[in-house]
């Protein structure tokens, strides 16, 4: 009897909280739980994934003695080969080319913010905005018309045979 009040003393006080917060046991600034052996939750999550890329390296090695196993490619080699393939752009060429226009196409205003962008892709002020003050060259009927088929697809049933 006396063992059994003690396990359920201690399941009782292994989940409750602590008046006083825990810091995370690597030191990493943030707050642990009981439940996440005093870890954060990103420190307990890099920990179940190295406990994890354990157990599949044991596993290999466990299945490598008996049998034959294929190379398994490499996947930091193509993140390195990512990002040194980004290295060779120029960055002085990049933000030109995002640079968006900020004057009215028409009178040359400054719209900042405020302007609006037309289906033509040109960039307009308040007065020049509408599709008629700037004859814009975009199709809109035919625009609607693809709209509306991409939309509406057209069902054809089967003749029925008569009897």
């Amino acid at each position: 009897m006396a063992q059994d009040s003690w396990n359920k003393e201690i399941n009782e006080t292994e989940f409750q909280m602590c008046d006083s917060p825990i810091l995370c046991a690597n030191n990493c600034g943030f707050f642990g739980s009981a439940m996440t052996r005093n870890l954060c939750s990103k420190c307990y999550r890099d920990l179940l994934m190295k406990q994890q890329v354990i157990a599949a390296a044991k596993l290999t090695v466990a299945t490598s003695s008996s049998a034959i196993v294929e190379p398994v490619p490499d996947q930091s080699k193509e993140l390195n080969l990512e990002i040194t393939g980004n290295l060779g752009k120029k960055p002085s060429e990049e933000p030109s080319n995002k640079q968006q226009p900020n004057r009215c196409l028409l009178c040359r205003k400054k719209v900042g913010l405020t302007g609006f962008k037309c289906r033509c892709g040109d960039m307009f002020c308040s007065n020049h905005r509408y599709p008629e003050s700037h004859k814009c060259s975009f199709d809109f009927k035919s625009a609607g018309e693809e709209a509306i088929a991409k939309a509406n697809p057209v069902v054809k049933a089967e003749k029925i045979e008569k009897i």
